[in-house]
Formats: structure tokens, sequence, C-alpha cells
């Protein structure tokens, strides 16, 4: 069995917002297995097969700073260990429409990361992860994620989102290193489409993709409105 998260924070007020790019993911995912979504704890749960292999979709219903509470009971039943659990998740380090594959690594600073890493007692777990780019100067990155994208990068984002669901796909399908072989061929070759003689950003830890169609900027709007209960973000 493989366990997939999304990570993201429940309710309507979150549900377009950047933070919440593990959960559109992994619905993506859930509505090309025709699963359906039921209550199980702390977490919503669905079950369905890709590749022949028995998956188990899951999204925390904690807020993100508690992630890790919902996730571990998940992750004792049906995980035998970090290689088979996957994360979906927002990334402030990568551009708007990039996706990465990444196996272990730090938390960079996102709660959501850094409550599974405490509560599994490991970090060694894959990664989809989805590029939702820096706050414009002066914009608190907490603000920041709680918004939804920028009119111009929505299109960006949408596809970043459904290429992390085709991901998914390929690492259950192949395997982790051979699905990050196919996707790191696939963002040279969509990097030369998009922009001939310039590379997109790289780093050690995986590889950079660019969704059809992705901008390595722009910039969003300031939250105008925080509750006392929005203290879980980066």
């Amino acid at each position: 069995t493989r366990l997939i998260v999304g990570l993201g924070n429940p309710g309507r007020r979150y549900g377009a917002t950047l933070h919440n790019a593990g959960f559109l993911a992994i619905d993506r995912i859930a509505e090309s297995l025709g699963v359906r979504w039921r209550a199980a704890g702390a977490a919503s749960l669905g079950t369905g097969e890709i590749g022949g292999r028995q998956v188990v979709l899951a999204k925390p219903m904690t807020f993100m700073n508690l992630s890790g509470d919902a996730v571990a009971p998940l992750y004792r039943k049906h995980a035998d260990g970090p290689g088979d659990l996957v994360v979906l998740h927002d990334d402030l380090d990568l551009p708007v429409g990039a996706v990465r594959l990444k196996r272990g690594g730090g938390t960079g600073g996102h709660n959501g990361l850094r409550s599974l890493k405490e509560r599994l007692g490991t970090a060694d777990f894959l990664r989809i992860r989805v590029g939702i780019g820096r706050p414009p100067a002066g914009v608190d990155p907490a603000d920041y994620v709680l918004t939804p994208p920028a009119p111009g990068l929505r299109g960006a984002f949408d596809a970043a989102v459904a290429a992390a669901g085709e991901a998914f796909a390929d690492i259950a399908r192949l395997g982790f290193d051979k699905a990050m072989t196919r996707w790191n061929a696939k963002a040279r070759e969509d990097s030369k489409l998009a922009a001939p003689g310039k590379a997109p950003p790289e780093s050690p830890g995986g590889n950079i993709l660019l969704a059809p169609g992705a901008s390595s900027g722009g910039s969003i709007s300031r939250k105008e409105a925080r509750s006392q209960d929005d203290t879980e973000e980066v």
C-alpha cells in the first residue's frame, strides 16, 4: 500500500489559497481514480488502485501545523516506511507553476512538513512540491500563503496542481526514481520550448518541473485580515 497525503487547511475560507495546493492536487487524484472521501479520525480518507497497487489518499482535517497528528496513525497502519508515503505540498522556494520531486530533506519553514517530521520521527518521505513563489517585498509569507493566486498566475498555479497529480500517477506506476527521471527529461524539454537558452532554476535536492504555460514570477496581494486561528502557517 502507498499512502499519499495532500497538505492544506480545512474549510471553505482556505479552499482556493496557495497553501492548499496539496489539497487541490490530491482532490484531482481522487477524482481521476473515482475515489470518494470519508471521515476517518482527524483526516478525510479515500482508497483506490493505480498501477496495480492500492493507494490510500488522505487530507488532514487539522490545521497545517497539526498535520502530523492526523497522518501519524495512518502512516503506522498503511506504510512500511517513509518510501511508502508521498506528500503533496506548496513551496515558497519554487516559482509559481514549478513542480519538484524530492526524496526527504528539510522542512523549509513549512509547518505542515515540520509537524509530519516531528510526529513520524522521520523526514525521509517522498515529496511532490508545488511552487507558489515568494511574496512581494513587504508582504509577510504567513499572509501570502493564505491568499489565492494572483489573476495573472492562476493558470500557472492550476497547471502545476494538475501536473503534481500526474507526477504521482507516474510514481505509482514506475517507482519514484524512474518517475523522477521521466519528469526531469520532460522539464528540460518544456523549458527549451518556453524559453530557448534559458533553463529553469535547479537545486541539488531534486528536479524542477515547469508545468505547461507556467510563469516564474509575479506578485500577489496581501491578505487584508486574518483571524486569531490563522497561526499555523508558513
